[in-house]
């Protein structure tokens, strides 16, 4: 199977593509100061630099060959300018001097595949493969999508798909009743009703069996984005597909820490 393997302490993994080894992150949300700033009046000093140095510090310690961003790249909704650009322009200017940049289209991304076209290869919202031809009972294809819609059928034969968008935490308890919210990853076998556009209901049957590809939830590269809390009851998840879609699913810390089934944290 293929294998994505994830960076220890990091929100970020290691993949053989082809050939060639891959970093992939998700949500880095570039011009998120900004964001905040226009839409909640929040005012936060600038992470730019640090997010540009953290990113590119990545790629030259895993030497790979390409940078994958797993969707929302840019934060604002809409075609990036003013501070929110020049962050990019940045960003991406630093990532393309050492390696190639794919970017997976989130729905934070509009407007972003145009302004750097020159700069980007580009996947679209449905997913697309990232190795491997997709076919037959032995396909070791990674796939990747961002996580706002369903995924292409296409996908269906991967043997791993990588996701963001869900920017997943877990709130974690201590012995005296004080809590931490720390950034998660999602690893789980998806049902295959979720290439069908159908959904699963709660409760039903579960079994691993009866599963597709392994689908790998990124945490948010961008600590400042929030996200959804996957242990609290009650907490609403964003893709259209999740938690139902997840046959089982185990949560694991950014240290590698297993947390077990994610639905009994």
């Amino acid at each position: 199977m293929a294998a994505v393997e994830p960076v220890v302490g990091e929100p970020a993994a290691v993949a053989d593509l082809d050939g060639e080894r891959a970093l992939l992150v998700a949500d880095v949300h570039a011009g998120i100061e900004v964001g905040l700033r226009y839409e909640r009046g929040v005012e936060l000093e600038s992470r730019a630099d640090e997010r540009r140095d953290r990113l590119c510090s990545l790629i030259d310690e895993t030497g790979v060959d390409r940078l994958v961003v797993l969707g929302d790249l840019a934060h604002r909704v809409g075609a990036p300018e003013g501070d929110e650009r020049a962050e990019l322009e940045a960003l991406v200017a630093a990532v393309t001097e050492r390696v190639p940049l794919t970017l997976v289209e989130g729905n934070h991304d509009a407007g972003v595949a145009e302004a750097f076209a020159d700069d980007l290869d580009v996947i679209g919202p449905g997913g697309g493969a990232l190795s491997g031809n997709g076919e037959g009972p032995d396909a070791s294809g990674v796939a990747a999508l961002h996580g706002h819609t369903r995924p292409d059928p296409s996908l269906r034969s991967a043997a791993v798909i990588c996701m963001g968008h869900e920017h997943p935490q877990v709130r974690l308890e201590d012995a005296v009743g004080g809590s931490r919210t720390e950034r998660a990853w999602l690893r789980g076998p998806l049902r295959p009703s979720v290439f069908d556009g159908e959904g699963d209901t709660e409760g039903g049957d579960r079994d691993p069996s009866d599963s597709g590809p392994e689908l790998v939830v990124f945490p948010a590269f961008n600590e400042r984005s929030g996200g959804t809390w996957i242990n609290v009851e009650g907490g609403s998840f964003l893709a259209p597909f999740l938690p139902d879609g997840l046959a089982a699913g185990d949560a694991y810390l950014l240290d590698g820490t297993r947390l077990g089934d994610f639905r009994r944290i």
